[in-house]
């Protein structure tokens, strides 16, 4: 069973490309910057936990919150099934797909037939729009828009136990008969980021996470076993590894653009500016800590603690300003 007529765009981001297929299929049409916006996805973490190889930087909200932040704030209907059963599982998709509706699901990309870097990542998330003896997905423009991997492997990547995982998650979203207006929900979406960016709970998160990051990055050098490995690859995270460059700021930056049409107003003008100056040098720390293991020089790690020392301020401060928006 194929659902005919599905757009099947691959876009930047796997969780927004999930949900354009969704959304799209309902005949809600939104940009990727907008999804992204209105799902408060903007986020930063510093993660260097026990037994892993490298640090890893993040640059948006936990796997799936993007999604339940955009139901909500659109009044969509959004239907999630979970469940350890593999069956029941894959009994959950087909009943979906031969009514007619495409499918969100969440997995781990390393089971995939079609992913070429083999990784584990939990919170990936794909859209699904048939299946006969293998299984059609959309997942991003980079591995491919439209894609099959063998039923086999789907059922591996969703059962999948470890960091970031659920339950062979499965969701569908059905768009309401009348929406708000985007200039309404804009808004709070924007300053719930804020808030949640201007004060994290703890100092790896957030602006904090970021200055956090600015003393840490001098000292990778002697954290990895393979500088020339490991500091190109997370460079290569930062900017390529569906992050729409800059560690998401790109997005967030063309979001704050889109808003700015919307409504008029100085604050927000404000930060989109500031967003634009700091997705350049996000662009700019990525090509610092790739140059330092490309050429066996670590004083570049220096200089990219002194750009993320200033991302810090200036992100504190762009989210300031947004967070003062008026409603």
């Amino acid at each position: 069973m194929i659902i005919e007529g599905v757009d099947v765009r691959g876009l930047q981001h796997c969780e927004t490309t999930g949900l354009g297929v969704l959304l799209r299929q309902q005949g809600l049409e939104l940009s990727e910057p907008m999804m992204f916006g209105l799902g408060a996805g903007l986020g930063f973490i510093y993660w260097d936990g026990k037994g892993m190889d490298f640090p890893f930087l993040g640059g948006r909200v936990k796997p799936f919150e993007l999604t339940r932040n955009l139901a909500g704030r659109l009044g969509l209907d959004l239907e999630v099934r979970e469940t350890a059963s593999q069956r029941k599982a894959w009994q959950n998709v087909t009943e979906q797909i031969d009514a007619g509706w495409p499918v969100g699901l969440q997995l781990d990309s390393y089971h995939l037939d079609y992913f070429g870097s083999k990784v584990h990542f939990g919170g990936h998330i794909v859209a699904m729009y048939g299946y006969d003896d293998v299984a059609y997905l959309v997942d991003t423009d980079q591995q491919g828009g439209a894609v099959t991997t063998s039923l086999a492997s789907l059922a591996k990547a969703r059962a999948e136990r470890g960091p970031m995982t659920a339950k062979n998650r499965s969701f569908t979203l059905t768009v309401p008969d009348q929406l708000p207006a985007l200039r309404d929900v804009i808004v709070p979406a924007i300053k719930a980021c804020a808030g949640d960016f201007l004060n994290p709970p703890i100092a790896n998160l957030g602006y904090r996470g970021i200055e956090k990051t600015a003393r840490q990055v001098e000292k990778w050098w002697d954290r990895s076993d393979d500088p020339a490995r490991d500091l190109p690859q997370a460079a290569l995270l930062m900017e390529r590894a569906g992050t729409g460059g800059a560690l998401f700021r790109n997005l967030y930056r063309d979001f704050l653009g889109e808003c700015a049409h919307l409504r008029d107003d100085s604050a927000l003008r404000t930060g989109h500016e500031m967003y634009g100056r700091a997705a350049g040098m996000w662009t700019e720390v990525a090509g610092l800590i790739a140059k330092a293991g490309e050429s066996g020089d670590p004083t570049h790690l220096e200089q990219a603690s002194t750009l993320l020392h200033d991302l810090s301020r200036l992100e504190h401060d762009a989210m300031q300003a947004l967070a003062a928006i008026e409603v």
